[in-house]
């Protein structure tokens, strides 16, 4: 990864050690949380790489954690290795959402608790969950936070977004409120509920949060996955860190790369094809472990081998074998001749580092 002339430097206090609450972090890059992906077998692959500040899992129901539902506790699973780690969880209910913050605290599963207000999808915000949350400022919602910061010992952070609409920003409102009554952190991604992923992110916006606090720190959040975009995203908002969700599932790397332009004013190489190779197959079989079965980690697997296939440029047969793999033994068919052979034709490190992860289409009312 190189930079160029318009590549602000990083300030001089990003060099200095962060921490929320009490959870002192590696460096200031986090790995967002996002539904289906940031799970163990990711999580811990990309820790074993180095750069992250902080890792959050997926989003889980809190009612679902104090019903102990079986699939919950498999997005629970954690490892000692990817540690200190915050479990977001999502709902409406003050009481679901303090038990299970106790619960997870109880069961040593979190270092941190991170409380979801700003997930778009119709099937969270229809129960009052994510981004609905962000409408009332009546002080219910404030309500909700503080008792989940009461009822835990460790620290509480909530990511959110920027507001419901344009109309009403109402992130620099709770972001006082948020601190007041104890949160340790905040996570603002630069859209509206209404955008969903669509549009540019607001920096203006992140900054706002960011001058509405006092002492917690703010990540920001959207579209940074690369250098140049990270030192826009803290030129012009004054965050304290950043959170990177989907240039994380396209370039593992970007942590690494992150810490070490701040540390050294140099990012270093990016991955070269053999380890984006290796990193593929590590985490397939990491997923196969996860899921307790071959089948069933292949099958979770087919809905990333896209952004696999087009970040090595690998042929579109590939990609066609690899979105209906079902054993081990079909992806190292597959991906032998690769890893033995030469680079493909075309294939860049640059052109990796720009394979994108799509984000959901069409009206957002529909997601």
């Amino acid at each position: 990864m190189t930079l160029d002339s318009a590549t602000p430097a990083p300030p001089d206090w990003y060099r200095e050690p962060l921490a929320i609450g009490s959870v002192r972090l590696g460096s200031r890059f986090n790995l967002a949380p996002l539904a289906g992906y940031t799970n163990l077998p990711f999580r811990l692959s990309v820790r074993e790489i180095g750069g992250v500040g902080l890792c959050t899992t997926d989003l889980v129901n809190a009612r679902a954690i104090v019903e102990n539902l079986k699939k919950t506790m498999l997005l629970l699973a954690t490892d000692r290795a990817e540690r200190p780690l915050f479990v977001q969880i999502f709902g409406s209910r003050a009481d679901e959402m303090v038990a299970a913050a106790k619960w997870l605290v109880d069961h040593d599963l979190a270092d941190g608790i991170d409380i979801n207000m700003g997930c778009p999808v119709r099937k969270v915000v229809k129960t009052g969950g994510g981004s609905q949350m962000m409408c009332d400022t009546t002080g219910a919602t404030v309500d909700l936070v503080r008792r989940v910061v009461e009822a835990v010992p460790v620290p509480v952070s909530v990511k959110m977004r920027l507001g419901w609409d344009a109309d009403n920003l109402t992130a620099p409102h709770f972001a006082r409120e948020f601190e007041r009554v104890g949160v340790a952190a905040l996570t603002i991604h630069g859209r509206t509920r209404e955008q969903g992923f669509a549009g540019g992110v607001n920096h203006d916006g992140i900054r706002a949060v960011v001058d509405a606090v006092k002492r917690i720190p703010v990540f920001g959040n959207g579209d940074v996955r690369s250098v140049r975009d990270a030192a826009r995203m803290i030129a012009d908002t004054g965050c304290h860190g950043i959170a990177i969700g989907r240039g994380a599932l396209a370039d593992p790397w970007v942590f690494r790369q992150f810490d070490r332009w701040v540390r050294t004013g140099d990012p270093g190489p990016r991955a070269t094809y053999a380890e984006r190779l290796a990193f593929m197959r590590l985490h397939l079989h990491r997923l196969v472990a996860w899921k307790g079965g071959e089948k069933a980690g292949c099958v979770h697997f087919r809905k990333i081998a896209t952004w696999y296939t087009k970040a090595l440029r690998l042929p579109k047969k590939v990609q066609q074998k690899l979105v209906m793999l079902a054993t081990l033994a079909e992806f190292e068919d597959v991906i032998g001749p690769f890893a033995a052979g030469p680079v493909p034709d075309g294939w860049t490190e640059y052109d990796a580092q720009q394979a994108h992860v799509p984000v959901p289409a069409g009206p957002i009312a529909h997601w």
